[in-house]
């Protein structure tokens, strides 16, 4: 899958806190930096750039949508509609893109599907179509849950393809903007993504944050006719998401001009505390060597012995042991 030259990783891999990156050229697609590339990690917000593709496959930009009690529920980061409220497709889409908000990402998974369930079907299948192996959603959000995840690879080939909607690269490129519902009420929202003040280059991107995927970011980058992609995943803070994401863009395009060589780098640390193992990792052989009868026998026998004697030690622990159960609590982020 990777053109692998591990010239100087070193240094590279001493830049890059992030959990894992990827720096991939837009055009092609070829991936010119990759630390940790299929590592399966939360997405958080990034999650909503599939919501806004699958949003404008369906819908037009000026369909008017009633706001749901369902959506309005929906927290913390909101741009607090009201229920009842009519809003546009493309109102959504900006409170999505641009301030995070969950309730208009909740709203546009109601006005595609009717409901968010059937909605996240055609998330994964829009997933597959783009080739992003190792994601799953279970929202339209990017809101925490189990069996939510992607890579940096597979964030990277889904800014990708969200550059293709001219809609898309207009709302991310967008610093602040102020919607309106169509009775008029005004909403002032303003852009996470703190690249777009600092570095003329970056075409837009989409910030993502939860305690558990900690800081997320995929971005665009410009530079004469070379675009880049850096998508970043469990960064330890916003500061270093910034820094990080500056150093894997300015990488890219020193990579992309013949100036650098492609970098991939693994850690073995950061597989211990993600979702689920990376599509690449080496795995034993499933293939066994049959043994012979008498071995056969040998072992057999040593399994029923083994099976004996826990049954025997479980059992005498029963009589001698009280054992008092509690309920187990759970973290709620």
């Amino acid at each position: 899958m990777f053109n692998v030259q591990c010239s100087g990783f070193t240094s590279y891999a001493a830049e890059i806190s992030s959990k894992s990156a990827v720096v991939m050229e837009a055009s092609t697609g070829r991936i010119l930096y990759g630390k940790n590339p299929n590592l399966k990690l939360p997405p958080a917000s990034t999650t909503k750039l599939m919501t806004a593709m699958i949003a404008l496959d369906r819908l037009d930009p000026a369909d008017t949508f009633t706001v749901s009690e369902r959506a309005v529920s929906v927290s913390p980061i909101k741009a607090n509609f009201k229920a009842g409220e009519k809003v546009s497709v493309e109102m959504l889409l900006n409170a999505a893109l641009i301030k995070s908000a969950n309730d208009a990402a909740f709203a546009l998974a109601e006005a595609v599907a009717g409901s968010e369930e059937k909605f996240i079907e055609l998330m994964n299948q829009k997933a597959i179509a783009l080739g992003m192996a190792d994601t799953q959603f279970i929202n339209a959000t990017g809101l925490p849950g189990h069996g939510q995840h992607t890579t940096a690879y597979d964030l990277a080939k889904m800014m990708r393809q969200a550059l293709k909607y001219p809609l898309v690269r207009e709302i991310i490129n967008t610093k602040a903007s102020r919607i309106s519902t169509e009775n008029g009420r005004s909403i002032f929202i303003k852009n996470s993504n703190r690249l777009l003040w600092a570095d003329e280059t970056v075409l837009g991107g989409k910030t993502g944050y939860t305690r558990e995927a900690k800081h997320c970011f995929v971005c665009a980058s410009e530079q004469g006719n070379g675009t880049v992609i850096a998508a970043l995943l469990g960064a330890p803070s916003r500061g270093t998401l910034w820094k990080e994401a500056e150093v894997l863009m300015e990488k890219g395009f020193a990579i992309m001009n013949g100036k650098e060589d492609p970098v991939m780098y693994f850690t073995k640390s950061d597989y211990k505390s993600s979702v689920r193992p990376a599509s690449y990792s080496v795995k034993t052989s499933e293939v066994k060597e049959t043994p012979g009868k008498q071995a056969q026998k040998k072992i057999t026998k040593k399994k029923a012995k083994t099976k004996s004697g826990r049954y025997a030690k479980k059992h005498k622990a029963k009589e001698n042991t009280k054992v008092e159960t509690k309920g187990a609590g759970g973290d709620k982020g």
